[in-house]
Parts: C-alpha cells; structure tokens; sequence
C-alpha cells in the first residue's frame, strides 16, 4: 500500500460507503473531499464531512497506518490543528488530538475493491520505462490531449520559472536575462553550463557598447571564453588578442575569464564546437540588437526565425577552430534556430507572461510551438514505438515533460491516462 494510492482514493472516493463510520463508531458523509494539497502541511484542504449530526469544515490527512500521525509528529504541528477526519489504510492505535480528544479516523482497508489496488500495483511496479506501454493504445485520444495539455502547461510554467529566478538574480532586467538565456542555449546541451558561465561574467550591457564593431564583440566574447590563451595565430587571431588585452582592462574582466578546459569538444561534430557556437553568438549580437525587446514584440513566429538567421563572421566560415583552416563551416541551421525559439524566445514570453499577469503572451508561446516541427530524440522516440508520433514542438515538449514528471517518477495517478487504466470499471 502506498500514500499515493490512498489520495487517490479518497480524491476520486472510490470505497464503499455504506455504513460509513469513524472507528468509533460514528457516522460519517462525505460532502465535499477537499482540494488536494502539494505543499506543506494536511493533504485536502477546504474538506466538508458530516460526523454524527455536526457538519465539520477543515482539512483531511491520509496515511496508511494510523501511527504515522505521531510518527510524523503532526500534533506539534499547528497546521494540523484544524484537521477534521483522519483517513488510513489500517487503523493500528487510536489517535488523539493535542487537546487529547479522539481523533475522527476512518479505516479505508474494507472498503476498497481489490481490484483497484492490483491495476495500480500492475502500473506502479511495471519494469517498462513508460509504465502504461502495454496499455497506451486502449486510452481514448481525448484522455490522451487532455493530459498532454496538462503537461505542456507544467512544463511551460516551469521553464518560465528558471527565467523568473534569473531575472531576480539580474534586480529585474529583461535584456539581461535574455541575453544569458539565450548564450545558455548556444551550448546546444552540451556546453549549456559553460555558455551560461560566459554570459554571466561579461554583462550584456558591456557588449552593447561594441556592438557596432564586430570583431570587438568576438574579441570579448572569444576573450572571456578563455579561447585566446596560447592559441595558434594568424592575422585575425592576432587582432582578437589585442583587443581583448585593451577590453578586460577596460571593464575588469581579468579574474572572471573562463578557461578552454572548461568546454567540451569531445564527441562533438566540428559544426556544434563550442568556438563555432562563439562565433554564431556574436554574428546575433552584433546584428541583432535588443534580444528581449524584439522577442517580446514579434508576433509572427516566421519573423522570429528571420530575426536569428544570421551567419557567422567570414573567419568561422571556414574554421572550426582557431588557426585550422578547412572548407567550409555551416552556418546556423533551420534545426538550430528552432531549438533556440524553443528554449530561449518560449520561456521568456511565458515568464513575461506570469510576471505580467497577460495570457496573450502565453498563447503566443503555445502558437509557436505549434509552428516548429517536433523534436526527434530518445523520449519521442519511446512514444513513436507506442503509436504517438509527435507532430510539432507543442507535442514534443508534452511527451517529454509526461515522460520525465510521470512516467519516470511513477506518478501514474496523477497522469489521467493512468488514472483512466486504474479506475474502476
């Protein structure tokens, strides 16, 4: 038996009700069970029981065993003062209030069909990564949607969160913050840390004073990465070099250089090396100015995806690292754009969204999610072998965000597909 299961349960009152009663023998109706509670403190809150002839407003803790109400040392807690029934599995010793009065418990252990518990069991114990696979395609489309937009929704609240705390980090500014959202994202997984590093110790504020010249921006930008340490050179290396020696004095950048060590280049394709990545990050810098302005003010997701197409300095062009020539180097690809608007442009409306208390932003969000095509990787992938193929981003962000938050964690009864394969027929 598990705790989980119990607030199911009672949530949804799935036992018997016929001669319902406390322990104690009195009788008891369930008028409203509460609002289930993810913070601190009871499980249901805002609950209406009818206890004998006195109706009771208060809230309602679960447990399996009547003891971890002490165990968990609930009666010195004033949050549980205005407990008002006490639901467990098996009722192994009276409970008693801090002023010592009995506590109103009811014993669920009688009055749950077996059944219920075996499909929940089947679930929870399910060797299967995705713990429903063998039963995914029963569940009705609509179930489906209406848990795939709760996930969305999860997933958009939180990414939106990550943006608010950066903001507090940056006393408030959106520029800032977007600018160190967005170099984030240059690192494309990989070297996501060290981008985020790099932003955080050379301001964007610094860079907009150079904006206008573009090989001062990739001098500080190259500089701060600590790419320009004993590197091999040649005219533009050169170049970077003094530059950089004359802008860290300048601004005071000298104990905040990042070192190469510190970014990864193993296993990489040489179009992801981080030093490309650089160069790319520049190339929006210097001819895109005012990233959180022009993300928050775009409406049209085909004009976003103009806006970061840009193409590297001619250097980068044809080098993947400082002073290796060779053919060719991509520029910044449909894919890579896509990512960006994904984990950069979305989670900053939805923050701006939040903090603003303005929907039309959030739905922007979602709109551009359903013009970028789904993402390919391990979790989609699990969910195209059950038969749901993601179609845009909105899809695949869903499935991700359901695979990590529930199916990963078990969390089958707080998903309605997995709640649909556990209630009762």
């Amino acid at each position: 038996m598990t705790e989980s299961f119990l607030h199911y349960i009672w949530q949804f009152q799935y036992f018997t009700k016929k001669d319902l009663c406390t322990t104690a023998g009195e009788t008891i109706q369930i008028v409203h069970p509460g609002i289930r509670n993810t913070h601190a403190g009871p499980d249901f809150s805002e609950a209406k029981v009818k206890i004998g002839d006195l109706e009771w407003r208060g809230s309602v803790e679960i447990h399996i065993k009547a003891s971890g109400w002490n165990d968990h040392k609930h009666s010195d807690d004033a949050a549980y003062e205005k407990v008002i029934l006490h639901v467990v599995w098996e009722n192994d010793k009276p409970i008693s209030r801090s002023d010592s009065t009995l506590m109103a418990t009811l014993e669920l252990k009688n009055r749950v069909d077996t059944a219920l518990w075996s499909r929940y069991k089947k679930l929870f114990t399910s060797t299967d990564r995705i713990p429903c696979s063998s039963s995914w395609r029963k569940v009705g489309d609509l179930v489906k949607l209406s848990m795939l937009d709760k996930a969305l929704t999860q997933r958009l609240e939180i990414k939106a969160g990550v943006v608010i705390e950066m903001l507090k980090r940056n006393q408030g500014d959106w520029e800032e913050t977007a600018y160190q959202l967005l170099s984030k994202n240059f690192g494309f997984k990989v070297n996501t840390d060290s981008f985020l590093r790099l932003a955080e110790s050379l301001p964007y504020k610094i860079l907009l004073k150079h904006v206008d010249q573009p090989r001062q921006v990739e001098a500080l930008l190259f500089g701060q990465a600590g790419f320009l340490e004993k590197v091999k050179a040649d005219e533009y290396t050169r170049v970077l070099v003094r530059e950089f020696e004359l802008l860290e004095i300048k601004y005071g950048l000298e104990n905040k250089r990042l070192h190469k060590s510190q970014w990864r280049f193993l296993r990489l394709r040489p179009a992801n090396f981080p030093t490309v990545r650089v160069a790319q990050l520049a190339a929006v810098i210097h001819q895109r100015k005012n990233i959180f302005s022009t993300i928050v003010n775009t409406i049209d997701y085909k004009d976003l995806f103009a806006w970061l197409t840009v193409q590297q300095s001619d250097y980068w062009k044809t080098h993947y690292q400082f002073g290796k020539l060779t053919s060719s180097v991509p520029v910044l690809g449909r894919s890579s754009i896509q990512n960006l608007i994904v984990n950069t442009a979305v989670p900053l409306l939805a923050a701006y969204a939040l903090t603003h208390d303005d929907q039309a932003y959030m739905d922007r969000a979602v709109d551009w999610l359903q013009q970028i095509p789904a993402e390919k990787n391990t979790i989609t992938r699990q969910w195209t072998e059950l038969g749901y193929t993601a179609k845009t981003s909105f899809d695949s962000q869903a499935l991700i965000e359901l695979y990590n938050a529930y199916c990963m964690k078990r969390r089958c009864l707080d998903c309605t597909v997995g709640a649909s394969l556990i209630q009762p027929v």
